[in-house]
C-alpha cells in the first residue's frame, strides 16, 4: 500500500456558489442556535443579548444601552438578517478555499479545513475585529470559539454534500 501525499495548491477554479452559499446560511443557523442555548444556560444575561450585540452591527453600539437583555422584535430582526447574510458571505469564501485548493478529496479533509476556517473566524471576529467592534469582546471564550468551529465543519461538509462536481464558473 503507498501512501500518496497531495500538494493542494491554488488553482484558479469556481466554487458552486449555490452550494456554498446554502452550506453558509444553514451553518450559521447552526452557530445561531448554538449561541442561544449557551447564552440561556450559561449566561445571566439571557438569550437575548447576543442578538444584540449582532444587531449593533447595523444598528449602531447605541442599541446596546437599550434594554439589551429583553426581546426587541426590531433587534432581533436585524441580528437574524446580519447573521445569515454573514453566514453566506462565509459560507462563499470557505466554498472559494475548497474548491481553489481541491479540499473536497476526503471527508476528513473537508472536516478538517472547516474547523481551521472556524478557528480562523473565531480569531478574527473576537480579536481583530474588536479594535473596530469593542462591544464583541464580551463574547470571547471556548462557547463562541466552539460554535465557530462548528459553524466550520457544518459549512464544509455541507458544501462538499451540495455542490456538483463540474461546478466550473457557475
Amino acid at each position: 500500500m503507498e501512501l500518496q501525499l497531495q500538494a493542494h495548491q491554488w488553482e484558479r477554479r469556481a466554487p458552486d456558489w449555490r452550494a456554498a452559499a446554502a452550506a453558509g446560511f444553514a451553518a450559521g443557523a447552526v452557530l445561531m442556535v448554538m449561541e442561544l442555548i449557551w447564552a440561556a444556560s450559561m449566561t445571566m444575561d439571557g438569550p437575548w443579548r447576543i442578538p444584540h450585540l449582532v444587531a449593533a452591527l447595523v444598528m449602531g453600539p447605541g442599541i446596546l444601552e437599550r434594554t439589551p437583555h429583553e426581546f426587541n422584535l426590531a433587534v432581533v430582526s436585524a441580528a437574524l438578517i446580519t447573521h445569515y447574510l454573514l453566514g453566506i458571505v462565509f459560507g462563499l469564501a470557505l466554498g472559494a478555499i475548497i474548491a481553489g485548493f481541491h479540499y473536497e478529496t476526503s471527508l476528513g479533509m473537508i472536516q478538517t479545513i472547516g474547523a481551521v476556517f472556524g478557528v480562523v473566524l473565531y480569531l478574527f471576529n473576537f480579536h481583530l475585529l474588536t479594535y473596530v467592534l469593542p462591544w464583541f469582546t464580551e463574547l470571547r471564550g471556548w462557547g463562541t470559539l466552539m460554535a465557530h468551529l462548528a459553524f466550520g465543519v457544518v459549512a464544509a461538509v455541507l458544501y462538499w454534500k451540495l455542490a456538483r462536481p463540474s461546478a466550473g464558473g457557475q
